[in-house]
């Protein structure tokens, strides 16, 4: 077997997961970002799309490859080759055409469905496969969490009408569930944005880890959850007493920041403004918010109309020219040369302060309606712990977690693109609606190591452990225990049990760690007591061990692993 583990904690491994599987040799980094698999991890990724291909098939889902080399006409066709921005690999053949390697394949499955599917009889289509997908991140981390080059699968449904779609659509959520339960994960589902690829509703699959770089916002009151670009804010109640004093400007010296402001002043973050300038295809945009919120470029993206990419903070120059002040001291009091956005907070503020658009200086009494007003006026913040649910109004928490599956409805985005359009039983002709639905293997294999390791090594589910059990010899040179180790390893492979029998001749301490390091689900130990015809019997997840007859040994095996459901 090609079986190399690490002794010490690789120098980039950044998050247990990422540490632990490239200690286990279960894969290798080539470059930043872009991992091989070797033999035991490929067996895991392996298992993992095997249950995919179950569930899927189950539902009546059928399994075919695309290609993962893409025309780009076919994206600018739908208008997201400059969406995608600088996250999609582009390249060109030697005649000057552009190409992309896929990050996601709507465009192509989209143009295959509408060109040969004619007829409503030949409706609803469930179509998906397993491959590599390509994305050229800003910043690969967190092992295979966030890669540039990961194992996907992308299926994608088609229907007469909204209905049909919203039947597949839940048909899928299930099914995705399903799938991520018998991988052993612990995962909640949330509501979630629906991203460069589009849609009108989308949920995400969410594996709960404090090493997860993917924030959601849940409430233990209802079934509230949501990622955090998607969960909605509250404008709350704000006091309205008081008259509105008469804005005064002062001189503010050199005080640039919300913290410095609220320390000159001695008021809290809630009494300020807050005044953020982004650069967006040329234009200038204001974003203002309380003093103490922070801002959600996903929201403000989507009430823009633009990918998340294109937010861009403008230049000290830009916003010299837009307010005329140094950077830090803009405010939306006479801001001309800006569209001003406004979160739904801002006009319920009283008597608030804001940059007074002249280095050095701020505002005092700044209202709303009164001395300025937005162009839009909408959900800008992030949610924090403790909000108010939206459904509810109870506190929500803040959990860590790692998308491993999406599932958006589309609805006729592409579809009206690509002319993907059916004769219905009218003989009118109709467009087709949409679903897309995603599972990133490769991530999933990471989370599950994120929810199923020690101190020791990896604890593999048996569902998809790379071999369901290991059967240590511990010294090959003594001829009784090689033979009763290969006796019981060839009665489990009778048995078709996934079996790894470590014949090396290595020290049993070397052998052992090995063994809790890659995490096989069930130990046999062959060792002194061979000649007795007793073997040490040991769960990787349990500290206990007991002494049994080999075949007694074989039994206890084959029984827990039909009790799983593995025979």
């Amino acid at each position: 077997m090609y079986f190399h583990t690490l002794r010490e904690v690789p120098g980039d491994g950044e998050i247990p997961s990422h540490r632990l599987l490239l200690r286990a040799g279960m894969i290798r980094k080539l470059a930043s970002g872009i991992y091989g698999y070797m033999p035991l991890g490929y067996r895991v990724i392996r298992k993992i799309e095997q249950i995919i291909r179950e569930e899927m098939d189950a539902k009546g889902a059928q399994e075919l490859t695309m290609p993962a080399f893409q025309p780009g006409e076919l994206w600018k066709q739908s208008d997201r080759w400059a969406d995608f921005g600088q996250e999609i690999f582009r390249l060109m053949d030697r005649n000057g055409r552009e190409f992309c390697l896929g990050p996601t394949h709507e465009e192509i499955f989209a143009m295959l469905v509408g060109g040969e599917v004619k007829s409503y009889r030949e409706l609803p289509l469930n179509l998906y496969q397993i491959q590599k997908k390509y994305r050229d991140e800003k910043r690969p981390r967190l092992g295979l969490i966030d890669c540039r080059e990961f194992i996907m699968k992308d299926a994608y449904s088609f229907d007469k009408d909204w209905d049909g779609l919203d039947l597949t659509y839940w048909e899928m959520h299930d099914t995705y569930s399903r799938i991520f339960r018998r991988c052993g994960l612990d995962f909640r589902v949330v509501k979630a944005d629906m991203g460069m690829i589009g849609g009108l509703d989308s949920h995400e699959f969410t594996v709960l880890s404090q090493h997860g770089e993917d924030m959601i916002a849940c409430c233990n009151s209802c079934d509230f959850a949501a990622t955090l670009e998607r969960a909605v804010c509250a404008a709350g109640i704000w006091n309205q007493d008081g008259e509105e004093r008469r804005l005064l400007e002062i001189y503010t010296p050199n005080i640039k920041t919300i913290h410095a402001l609220k320390t000159f002043l001695g008021v809290p973050g809630d009494k300020l403004l807050k005044t953020l300038i982004f650069k967006v295809k040329d234009q200038l945009v204001a974003a203002v918010l309380r003093g103490d919120r922070e801002l959600n470029k996903v929201k403000l993206a989507n009430a823009l109309k633009v990918p998340p990419h294109a937010l861009e903070f403008a230049s000290a120059e830009d916003v010299k020219k837009c307010t005329g002040a140094e950077t830090g001291f803009a405010g939306p009091v006479g801001l001309r040369h800006a569209k001003i956005v406004a979160d739904q907070e801002v006009p319920l503020m009283k008597n608030a302060v804001a940059g007074a658009n002249k280095t050095d200086y701020h505002m005092v009494h700044v209202n709303y309606g009164r001395d300025f007003q937005a162009d839009m006026i909408v959900d800008l913040r992030l949610m924090e712990e403790g909000d108010p649910c939206p459904q509810c109004g109870s506190p929500v928490t803040l959990a860590r977690g790692i998308a491993v599956g999406q599932i958006r409805q589309l609805g006729t985005k592409y579809s009206e693109v690509f002319e993907a359009t059916y004769v219905d039983e009218n003989m009118e002709e109709k467009l087709m609606v949409m679903g897309a639905y995603g599972i990133e293997v490769s991530r999933t294999m990471a989370a599950i190591v994120e929810q199923h390791h020690d101190e020791d090594g990896i604890l593999w589910p048996l569902s998809v452990a790379p071999y369901q059990v290991m059967v240590t010899v511990v010294n090959v040179k003594d001829a009784t225990q090689m033979c009763m180790g290969e006796k019981i390893y060839q009665a489990l492979r009778d048995s078709h049990i996934d079996v790894l029998l470590d014949d090396r001749d290595e020290r049993g301490g070397v052998k052992f760690k090995d063994a809790d390091l890659i995490g096989i689900p069930i130990r046999i130990t062959v060792g002194k007591r061979a000649g007795e015809g007793i073997v040490e019997f040991k769960l990787r997840r349990e500290k206990g061990r007991e002494e049994l007859a080999y075949n007694g040994a074989v039994f206890k095996t084959l029984k827990l692993l039909k009790q799983a459901g593995m025979k």
